[in-house]
């Protein structure tokens, strides 16, 4: 008689349990994604390099209007925490220390794609929209390019604009060239 392998899924609030418990360590580069911990690829400099660079852009256009996370929990449900590159939130004062922010409170989610491409676009994509993130960034950085989804709708966004090098892109009224952000001279 065969048995079934059954998996067991996990909470956030069983995931952080593991982490004060120590069983998951500080420095380990780890989501919650469908109750499943995943281990995060490692971060390449290039990959570093345009995080912190976009990071820097973002808190200079954004100060005092919104929340720069930076490789911060995302709290999308019970059974999600993603960490994404770059979080712009609603601006709070207590730039979120009572808890981690919400769907509600994320104004655009950007993630920098290179070893990561196939798993942000079939599996975080779908979780962001269905979980109505209004806007989700994906820079491509083996194709230099950025993808903008917008207007999520049934689990995948409505809208979506690829933006090139030498092109400028708008985010809540504010414009980035696509050329600074992805450190090309």
């Amino acid at each position: 008689m065969a048995t079934e392998v059954v998996k067991r899924l996990i909470n956030v609030e069983e995931y952080h349990q593991m982490g004060e418990m120590g069983i998951l360590k500080p420095d380990d580069r780890l989501e919650l994604i469908h109750g499943v911990i995943y281990e995060m690829s490692p971060i390449g400099s290039k990959h570093a390099s345009i995080v912190n660079k976009l990071a820097s852009l973002l808190n200079e256009l954004f100060k005092n209007k919104a929340v720069v996370g930076v490789q911060n929990p995302v709290q999308i449900d019970d059974r999600n925490e993603p960490e994404p590159e770059i979080s712009l939130l609603n601006y709070r004062t207590d730039y979120y220390a009572s808890a981690h922010p919400a769907p509600a409170d994320v104004l655009a989610i950007i993630e920098v794609s290179d070893a990561s491409i196939r798993f942000d676009r079939e599996v975080k994509l779908p979780l962001y929209a269905s979980h109505g993130i209004l806007e989700y960034w994906m820079i491509d950085l083996g194709n230099n390019w950025i993808d903008v989804h917008t207007n999520p709708k049934k689990g995948t966004y409505a809208s979506i604009q690829r933006y090139l090098p030498g092109e400028e892109i708008s985010l809540m009224e504010q414009t980035l060239s696509v050329n600074e952000v992805l450190i090309l001279r």
